[in-house]
């Protein structure tokens, strides 16, 4: 295709959203130039992706590279280890519900970014200026981002890779709404002497979610999430005194347990801006939302984004950053995000409310869940696809209306 019709895409950042995003433009034959340091320092967290992010991994060309060092996840269960007076049902999905064999794959960051970066580098439609953007000028027909190196880019669509505390939303005029919460996660891996069985285990605490999902082998991934002060506690204990603490916090669900070196620590908060995107800058990932990490949402969400806003540029191919391209994203996107996060946040809020009302809430939600298998077949259709929940139980309306 002749690039002088494809307008120029510039992404901003290179996390794994950058990354990504960087590759889908390229694969749908934008010239793109992709700005951010590659990644540096070893990440002990892992990913968990669900089978449509997989998919999208799939089209570029990485995910064979991943699946021998992922794990599946088959199982999901939340745990009520609250001790309060009105506690919850244990809630068991399994993916042969609805007909899927696993709902997605953890992976571990250390793998999932040289696999997204090593795909990067070899694309020739990508130009990756390892530098960060300086400044920002936005005016009527382009996004202009001056880098640390001196250079200058010009493009068509600014794509806010940018992370939470966003400069490409800040120089788009976008406000966000910061939420710090009384919260902070503590991340590690640990090794265990029972099989995981693909199993996830959310088990819901008074001070938010402690979460196991499966990683390779007799190995998973934590993220413990407790007071700040807390957190601090923790992560200064030593390895044995804090792998007994994680096998109580586990009821001992894995046998023996060991913790494994690299432990970090992540205040919690959550974000939303007022518009996905404006002024020839579109918001994807962390940028367009910030939430605790309840449920594996987090980069699925940010892979929609991605996979949205190419479809629109897709249909605007010599203007994608229009004002009215921008229009359709900002308003495709806001259901899915505004229902993602506020669901979150909610049931995060719950768990950190004293008050009964709340409590019950929480617990007749997942006591209904539990009981009926209609509603859980609901909940894990959408959990995977936004709308495909919707699509089953019209399906299987119009099924029962013919007969």
């Amino acid at each position: 295709m002749d690039h002088q019709e494809t307008a120029r895409i510039l992404v901003a950042g290179s996390g794994p959203a950058g990354l990504i995003a960087a590759l889908g433009f390229a694969e749908a034959g934008f010239p793109v130039t992709l700005v951010g340091p590659e990644a540096a320092g070893a990440d002990g967290r892992t990913t968990a992706l669900m089978n449509p992010a997989l998919a999208v991994l799939e089209r570029l060309g990485v995910l064979a590279d991943l699946k021998p060092k992922a794990a599946a996840l088959k199982v999901m269960r939340i745990v009520d280890a609250t001790g309060r007076l009105i506690r919850s049902p244990t809630v068991t999905f399994r993916a042969t519900e609805i007909g899927e064999e696993q709902f997605g794959l953890n992976l571990p960051n250390s793998v999932l970014l040289p696999a997204l970066a090593k795909a990067v580098a070899a694309h020739p439609g990508i130009d990756w200026r390892k530098s960060m953007v300086e400044s920002w000028r936005l005016d009527a027909g382009h996004a202009h981002a001056t880098l640390a190196d001196g250079s200058e880019v010009s493009a068509s669509l600014a794509v806010a890779a940018d992370g939470r505390l966003s400069p490409a939303r800040e120089a788009a005029g976008i406000p966000a709404s910061v939420r710090p919460y009384p919260q902070a996660a503590l991340v590690l891996n640990f090794s265990h002497r029972s099989e995981h069985a693909f199993t996830s285990t959310e088990f819901h605490t008074e001070t938010g979610p402690f979460t196991q999902v499966p990683l390779p082998g007799n190995r998973s991934s934590l993220v413990w999430v407790v007071k700040p002060e807390t957190a601090k506690e923790l992560a200064a204990l030593d390895d044995d005194t804090l792998s007994q603490r994680v096998e109580e916090q586990m009821q001992s669900m894995l046998g023996r347990v060991s913790v494994e070196p690299g432990r970090q620590v992540y205040p919690l908060s959550a974000a939303s801006p007022g518009r996905f995107a404006q002024n020839r800058v579109a918001l994807v990932g962390e940028a367009a939302h910030v939430f605790p990490p309840i449920g594996a949402q987090g980069l699925n969400l940010g892979i929609r984004d991605i996979d949205d806003l190419i479809g629109i540029a897709c249909e605007n191919r010599t203007d994608p950053g229009s004002r009215m391209s921008l229009a359709a994203y900002d308003s495709r996107r806001r259901p899915d995000i505004l229902a993602r996060s506020g669901a979150v946040n909610l049931l995060n809020r719950s768990l950190l409310s004293d008050m009964l009302p709340a409590q019950m809430a929480r617990s007749a939600g997942l006591s209904v869940l539990g009981s009926f298998a209609p509603l859980r077949a609901f909940f894990m259709r959408e959990g995977l696809r936004p709308g495909s929940g919707f699509q089953a139980l019209t399906g299987g309306f119009r099924k029962q209306v013919r007969r």
